[in-house]
């Protein structure tokens, strides 16, 4: 099993920047593709970005290509999103989610989940 906690949503303005940390704990982290997924009111989960286990490989959607950075520290067994030039679009509850081995753009292929951090970007 593993557990995931996130940590670092809150309200900024539009243009600003804020940090997202997910902490996993559990049967072999090391092994884990972690990703964050965001869900708006009325709308979908979508995919926003995924890391590989070793952290060599990331994967973005297009839409915060170029403004949010993933990156992950295997000591700390914690994943983390740096966000920049924040959009009111941004805003949603973002969750993170992890599953083993092989990274996957879609929610239903991630088997463990956080309880959500809200980010709210204010125009």
């Amino acid at each position: 099993q593993v557990q995931l906690v996130e940590s670092g949503g809150g309200l900024v303005q539009a243009g600003g920047s804020l940090r997202l940390s997910c902490a996993a704990s559990g049967l072999l982290t090391y092994t884990l593709v972690m990703g964050w997924f965001r869900q708006a009111p009325g709308k979908e989960r979508e995919f926003v970005a995924a890391i590989s286990y070793s952290g060599g490989s990331t994967y973005y959607a297009d839409s915060v290509k170029g403004r949010f950075t993933l990156s992950r520290d295997n000591a700390k067994n914690t994943m983390y999103l740096q966000m920049n030039s924040l959009k009111p679009e941004d805003t949603a509850i973002y969750y993170c989610a992890a599953r083993y081995y092989s990274h996957k753009y879609d929610a239903s292929d991630y088997n463990y989940w956080g309880q959500g951090t809200q980010v709210t970007v204010s125009s």
